[in-house]
């Protein structure tokens, strides 16, 4: 279950008052990315279709020729050549690996609420290859930022997020977020601020004319 940040943040403020400093909580982790291709029938234009499926969590070996050709020129992520997980006719799944999760303290509030969701999810952005191969370049987990990358028509793709980001993710909320408490708003007397209606007034020139008809001996004063 999900710990109040409040309550806990409180608490690990006393203990490093009182104790030996505590390290911060891991900001970068290796990740690897699951792909599914799936063959599509009846299709002329449209032979396979791709999906992010699942992400790993640990990093795998590859040697430094690799990671140099592999590297995203925008991003700096390093995935190498998918290694085939389940081949078959119809389907297969392949696993990129070399790239990063990392976390920024003004995302965290984007992370409490991805948290906070009966599933939370990790945010894929996969950009195709010179031959149509569709590779991951950026894992967040940042709703917000997977909705902008979307937004600027970048392919997104949403999975479950795995354990291990789930507690990297709770540790850095509650390292650096605190939600805002709601304030609840007071009921407003609406009986007692009804005003009555205003009262109709005859314009100033028509009073004045009304009195003068009233009064005749009114004009004989000044003559």
């Amino acid at each position: 279950m999900y710990a109040s940040p409040t309550s806990a943040r409180s608490t690990s403020d006393s203990t490093r008052t009182d104790g030996p400093d505590i390290a911060p909580p891991p900001t970068r982790f290796p990740v690897n990315v699951l792909m599914e291709r799936r063959r599509v029938s009846g299709n002329r234009w449209v032979t396979d279709s791709w999906r992010a499926v699942g992400v790993t969590v640990g990093g795998t070996s590859m040697s430094d020729s690799n990671r140099a050709d592999c590297r995203d020129a925008e991003t700096g992520a390093t995935p190498t050549v998918p290694v085939p997980v389940v081949e078959g006719p119809d389907a297969a799944q392949y696993l990129w690996p070399g790239l990063h999760v990392e976390l920024f303290v003004d995302e965290a509030e984007s992370y409490y609420h991805n948290l906070m969701v009966g599933t939370p999810g990790c945010y894929i952005v996969t950009r195709s290859d010179p031959d149509g191969l569709p590779r991951p370049v950026i894992v967040s987990l940042s709703f917000d930022a997977g909705q902008a990358y979307l937004e600027g028509d970048e392919t997104v793709h949403a999975v479950p997020l795995p354990p291990e980001l789930y507690r990297a993710a709770e540790a850095f909320v509650l390292a650096h977020y605190v939600p805002e408490k709601k304030k609840k708003r007071r009921r407003q007397d609406w009986k007692a601020q009804q005003q009555p209606a205003p009262e109709l007034h005859q314009d100033t020139d028509q009073e004045s004319r009304q009195a003068g008809h009233s009064n005749p001996d009114r004009g004989q004063r000044h003559a």
